[in-house]
């Protein structure tokens, strides 16, 4: 699960483009207990979900010619240039080039092989997320891909991450990502195949926030308009999830994590 001990490679921040900020405040708000507040009259309209006080998420208004609403995640690097220019080298791309963000930090959003788009932060005076791996926060991200092998290459090649193989319920195994270096008790996500999870009908990233209840959740997000994707499931060794989507289209899961053994 992730935290905010953020390293190179780790997801460290997450921001949702949406139609309308004041409703997807609404939603989240009921959801997550998040309240949104402007990064001020420069920042062009975004702003962060804040948790108790604690960012643990970003937010800004997107028009239809940018794309559909949508959550892109961050990943954290010592050189924004650098990591733009492995992933044209990995045969990835660039959607935006690095940015100095008002000193905070400077950010890039990239692109992998198979087009799907992610960004990158370099820390200034902002590191990161302020919250991570607790309830109402981000707890992990998928990678949903048609080519997982090839995938895995490209990530290794731009984050330096790691992949393993897990043995999932059944006779299946799960491929799990962690930072370089870090070993496997730093996993923080996932890279699935497409043809083994027909509701996801496209390559994307996908975070998932912890949650106490999934099943009040879901219960929650129909009475506010969003969509269920995938009914609330259990998974051996991991928890009770469910994929979800906003009231504008933006997909993310959430997941009541299995209490850890002592």
């Amino acid at each position: 699960m992730l935290t905010t001990r953020f390293v190179t490679g780790a997801p460290n921040w997450i921001d949702v483009g949406t139609s309308d900020v004041d409703g997807a405040t609404t939603f989240y708000g009921a959801l997550f207990g998040w309240r949104f507040r402007s990064a001020g009259p420069e920042a062009g309209g975004y702003g962060f979900f804040e948790l108790d006080g604690r960012i643990a998420a970003g937010g800004m208004r997107t028009t239809p010619e940018q794309g559909p609403p949508s959550w892109t995640v961050y990943f954290q690097v010592p050189d924004a240039e650098s990591a733009a220019e492995a992933s044209v080298r990995a045969h990835g791309g660039v959607l935006v080039r690095p940015t100095d963000v008002m000193g905070q930090g400077t950010m890039a959003v990239l692109a992998d092989r198979a087009g799907v788009p992610f960004g990158v932060w370099q820390p200034g005076r902002l590191g990161g997320l302020g919250v991570a791996g607790e309830t109402g926060s981000l707890c992990w991200v998928e990678l949903y891909t048609a080519d997982v092998a090839a995938a895995a290459a490209y990530y290794h090649a731009v984050l330096g991450l790691e992949t393993s193989a897990v043995p999932f319920p059944g006779d299946g195994t799960y491929t799990c990502v962690n930072p370089a270096g870090e070993g496997e008790e730093s996993m923080f996500g996932g890279v699935v195949p497409l043809a083994d999870h027909p509701v996801e009908t496209d390559a994307h990233w996908q975070p998932y926030f912890a949650v106490d209840d999934t099943d009040a959740v879901i219960a929650r997000t129909e009475e506010l308009g969003g969509t269920v994707r995938m009914p609330a499931t259990d998974v051996e060794g991991v928890g009770r999830l469910a994929r979800l989507a906003d009231p504008y289209g933006a997909r993310f899961a959430v997941l009541r994590p299995m209490p850890r053994e002592a």
